[in-house]
């Protein structure tokens, strides 16, 4: 029943957002809500954690579950869609030129988490934020990317005539879910489900922050949390040195921050040509990247 009510509060409000159109004026309200929500949701990220008891006895377990868990899926990533643009090649207008590259809204992030510990920390227990405050923001952060996919002015005709955004969204979505499977294999208290559900957010940190506290609690939480940070810094820093032979590659291992956040490092590096390839790519990421996440965390294999 809880894993119904988990896929109904993320799917709905997505599905919700598609359906309100808003002035442009009010879409630009909408992105500046969306950078604070992400802020307060990773704060209370944080605060779950500090509730953790003996903490420091799992430090060792969330870094070294991290680590494998990024070099699992960003291994298959890379292996699949490198060698897709070998065997089908597309240049891009770019070259894959220097671009810059910025890393302080990562570094935010991780403040944020690292502040809500402290708070956590430091707070008495009726202090604390209840703990649906967490799924609350959630709902809201869902239905804010929904509305914001709609104004985007994208089609769904646009996503789907895009071949090759297409393909890539497809196989990264593969590849993720292999590096799951592996991930699992090499932990052998980590179920398959488990493997699957940690591998489906692609990078949306937010949102597997949130669903993987609720499903497997904040330890694991804070590590599929960590993971889609850590593909947001690998991003930034390698989606120039992809983008000259391996287009389909640099755009992917942007994840669900394709469609925003690391767009600008893909246009700049890759030209205005690589654009449609990364909103086609990163719209349909967007949309799936909830619905596997919650199916699988709700499921026990």
């Amino acid at each position: 029943m809880n894993s119904l009510i988990t896929l109904i509060s993320i799917l709905v409000p997505l599905f919700l957002g598609f359906f309100i159109s808003l002035p442009k004026p009010y879409l630009k309200a909408v992105d500046k809500v969306l950078v604070w929500l992400v802020y307060v949701i990773l704060l209370l990220i944080g605060v779950s954690l500090s509730q953790v008891e003996n903490l420091g006895a799992q430090i060792d377990t969330i870094i070294g579950a991290t680590v494998l868990l990024f070099a699992c899926i960003i291994g298959m990533n890379l292996a699949v869609l490198m060698w897709f643009d070998r065997r089908h090649p597309w240049q891009t207008a770019g070259g894959g030129k220097k671009a810059r590259v910025s890393i302080a809204g990562s570094v935010k992030q991780v403040g944020c988490v690292v502040l809500g510990f402290l708070a956590g920390e430091a707070l008495q227990e009726g202090w604390l934020p209840p703990e649906s405050s967490g799924t609350y923001c959630l709902m809201l952060l869902v239905l804010l990317v929904g509305i914001q996919l709609r104004g985007s002015g994208i089609t769904l005709r646009q996503v789907l005539i895009n071949r090759r955004g297409v393909q890539t969204s497809i196989l990264i979505t593969v590849s993720s879910l292999l590096g799951g499977l592996l991930f699992a294999a090499l932990m052998p208290e980590v179920s398959w489900s488990k493997g699957l559900a940690l591998s489906s957010a692609f990078g949306w940190y937010s949102l597997s922050g949130i669903v993987m506290t609720e499903a497997y609690g904040p330890v694991w939480g804070s590590i599929a949390l960590l993971n889609d940070l850590a593909r947001e810094f690998f991003a930034l820093v390698f989606i120039p040195a992809l983008m000259r032979r391996h287009p389909s590659a640099a755009v992917g291992v942007g994840g669900a921050t394709s469609l925003d956040f690391t767009l600008p490092v893909i246009q700049s590096s890759g030209g205005l040509q690589v654009v449609p390839l990364a909103i086609s790519f990163g719209f349909i990421i967007n949309v799936i990247a909830p619905f596997l996440m919650v199916v699988f965390s709700s499921m026990r294999f």
